[in-house]
């Protein structure tokens, strides 16, 4: 291993793309505990009323009242009874028969297929997976992440000459490490502080061979000596696509002002931020689907909005 490698993987504790993503990640579980929490909290209690409805009856539907039906039934060895049950989508049409679940002890809360207890019940078991799926698949990308960077500043190192651009395609911007060889490949790189100022070309040492290598990391020179750049993705073979800007072939004074504007990370969600926007529309399209109401609306465009961010520290975005 050369020293350059150790000393990469060495800081990459220290790296402001780990910490982005560390941040996202924690954002995304965050969400996910909070509906998961809501959610367990709901299936118990509907599962409570489920699990005591075990009496059986049939009954009729004799009037419908807006999200309820008048449901009249007659428990085994009581009198006949009539109560308004909730349910969701399109209710029973009047004199309409249907099979009643009760509780004995409390036949006051009857069941009947559709009553909305029963989706409630059937939400929050899906909400409460589906975020633990989140969770995990989180987790596994992160992990996987920070095993495969690792193993690529543990590449033997070459000296390269490179240039830092930026692609711009929609609201998204990337960076990259365009190298100045033939033929050219483009090295996708979580932003750093370090690429505001450097110069265009620079000798970069490449942990990895950019022409047969999937994932290669970079060491640059920096402000404290050696730099490590982090890879957000595997090489290109062909230019991205995009609106293209090039860095200077020389620093100005203002250098050291933007770098430090540009390390902060509010300014890092500040400009993953348009990624959030479609969450809300999202929310509708998943309650619309779902027949959910505000709190199904609010849980989807949490968690997509959490999701939006993670995507832009995950994929390197650059907030310049």
């Amino acid at each position: 291993m050369t020293g350059s490698s150790a000393a990469g993987r060495g800081r990459l504790g220290a790296l402001r793309p780990l910490r982005h993503a560390l941040l996202t990640t924690g954002i995304v579980l965050a969400v996910c505990g909070v509906l998961a929490g809501v959610a367990a909290t709901t299936f118990a209690a509907a599962s409570a009323h489920i699990g005591a409805a075990t009496g059986r009856a049939e009954g009729v539907v004799e009037a419908v009242r807006d999200s309820a039906v008048q449901l009249r039934w007659t428990p085994p060895g009581r009198a006949e009874r009539v109560d308004l049950v909730e349910v969701s989508g399109t209710p029973p049409a009047p004199g309409t028969r249907t099979e009643v679940a009760f509780d004995p002890a409390r036949p006051d809360g009857p069941l009947i297929p559709g009553a909305q207890i029963l989706v409630d019940a059937d939400r929050a078991l899906t909400t409460l997976a589906f975020t633990v799926v989140v969770a995990v698949l989180v987790l596994a990308v992160f992990a996987w992440q920070v095993v495969t960077r690792r193993r690529a500043f543990a590449q033997p190192a070459r000296s390269v000459p490179v240039r830092r651009v930026r692609w711009q395609a929609g609201l998204a911007t990337h960076s990259y490490l365009e190298t100045d060889t033939h033929p050219q490949r483009w090295i996708p790189v979580h932003f750093d502080p370090v690429l505001v100022g450097l110069p265009s070309p620079t000798v970069a040492r490449l942990h990895g061979d950019p022409l047969r290598d999937r994932m290669v990391a970079a060491t640059v020179p920096g402000p404290d000596g050696d730099h490590p750049l982090v890879p957000s993705g595997p090489v290109r073979l062909e230019e991205p696509h995009g609106h293209r800007t090039d860095n200077p072939s020389r620093p100005d004074d203002t250098v050291a002002a933007r770098a430090a504007a540009l390390a902060r990370m509010r300014r890092q969600l500040r400009a993953d931020l348009p990624l959030v926007v479609p969450a809300p529309f999202i929310g509708l399209l998943w309650t619309y689907v779902d027949r959910g109401g505000v709190e199904t609306w609010a849980a989807v465009t949490a968690l997509t909005a959490a999701m939006g961010l993670w995507l832009a520290a995950i994929r390197g975005s650059d907030p310049t």
